[in-house]
């Protein structure tokens, strides 16, 4: 169930991701005015995926990577999943409550497809200032 988080790091279960099993990856959590306005930007890469929270939709001015965007409902349930190139706005989903971003291609291969259950699994350990 969606709770409310911190700036700090966890991990996206993706439940019935890739072939029916649970994939486990590692996840930014970014909730936080700060923390979810500056998100993936000026950033080359990224090791799993950026949780922001909450959200409705996002963009990629000044980004330098294509990624995927997941938009999620209020528990958890991928609403859509859409690959944005750098440069462009994303459409707000009216149900949306939060968004996972990855680099482009790495949702696929976990598994997360509209309508796929995912959970964040905070750390508790926080980042930022």
């Amino acid at each position: 169930m969606a709770g409310r988080w911190r700036d700090g790091c966890g991990e996206l279960v993706v439940h019935g991701g890739g072939r029916g099993a649970s994939v486990t990856v590692p996840l930014e959590i970014a909730a936080s005015y700060r923390a979810r306005t500056k998100g993936l930007l000026g950033r080359e890469f990224l090791d799993g995926a950026m949780l922001l929270s909450p959200a409705s939709g996002v963009h990629t001015f000044r980004m330098r990577m294509p990624i995927d965007v997941a938009y999620l409902d209020r528990h958890l349930r991928v609403i859509a999943v859409r690959t944005m190139p750098p440069g462009r706005l994303g459409m707000p989903r009216v149900r949306a409550r939060h968004v996972v971003e990855a680099m482009a291609g790495a949702m696929k291969g976990w598994g997360v497809r509209e309508g796929v259950r995912v959970e964040v699994v905070s750390s508790g350990v926080e980042v930022g200032p």
